[in-house]
């Protein structure tokens, strides 16, 4: 049976880091919120939150059926879903090492979404523009540089080459270094000019990433959806541009 991936249907957000290991595999699933139908759409993934999931019931999207199992948050079904992908390293430690990168990205990824709602999610990003644009300076100025400092050294270090993260071979982990190096470039094109000079290997894994067969189709389908303004990599111009002038940025 293919995969069911509970995920908001206009969004890439959290959801597409799963998306992308299942289109890189070629596996079999149903983006049920985007389907159309007896359990599919919104109205099923909400059934599944007000406990259709019972007692498995997971806190929020996105989550994963495979059976009867339910795996909830994106670094854990990507634990889960790499070892049956082929996109898992060998061995205990290599995996343990890999989910701790896999952790590392969802911290980065909230420091993203929190550059345009530092206050509060209940509040319109038009309610806290002034408070985005300081979060998004110190964000681009200090800790871009260290997550993206972290990645570029793990790949310079890794035993096996800078073409991988960990391992000789591709893992969720790539996948998922890609999707946020494609989200910068989206949503800060200023800030992120420049950054393939700054971190080279990761603007190659990017790159490598991108042409894979099986995933250069899926971006190339209606399957992936636009980043937009409505996900956790947004352009804003101010923000792009509030960083340039709290001092020149080190993205």
């Amino acid at each position: 049976m293919p995969y069911e991936l509970f995920y908001w249907p206009s969004i890439q957000g959290r959801g597409e880091f799963v998306r992308l290991a299942l289109a890189d595999a070629g596996a079999p699933y149903v983006d049920v919120a985007r389907e159309q139908g007896k359990g599919r759409g919104v109205k099923a993934l909400m059934a599944m939150l007000d406990g259709g999931a019972a007692p498995l019931t997971p806190f929020a999207p996105p989550f994963l059926r495979d059976g009867e199992v339910i795996v909830s948050h994106v670094a854990n079904i990507l634990a889960w879903l790499g070892p049956k992908l082929g996109l898992a390293p060998e061995g205990e430690a290599l995996r343990l090492f890999a989910h701790g990168l896999q952790l590392t990205i969802t911290d980065f990824v909230l420091e993203v979404h929190d550059t345009h709602h530092p206050i509060s999610t209940d509040l319109y990003y038009e309610d806290q523009k002034r408070e985005a644009k300081a979060r998004t300076a110190a964000f681009l100025t200090h800790r871009v540089p260290k997550y993206l400092g972290h990645f570029e050294r793990v790949l310079n270090e890794n035993p096996s080459g800078p073409a991988h993260a960990v391992g000789g071979a591709t893992t969720t982990v790539d996948l998922s270094l890609f999707q946020i190096w494609a989200g910068m470039t989206y949503a800060f094109p200023r800030a992120f000019a420049g950054a393939d000079k700054r971190y080279p290997a990761l603007a190659s894994l990017a790159a490598a990433v991108a042409r894979r067969p099986n995933l250069a189709r899926y971006l190339a389908s209606e399957r992936r959806i636009p980043f937009n303004e409505s996900g956790v990599f947004r352009h804003y111009p101010e923000l792009d541009q509030a960083a340039g002038k709290a001092g020149r940025t080190k993205v």
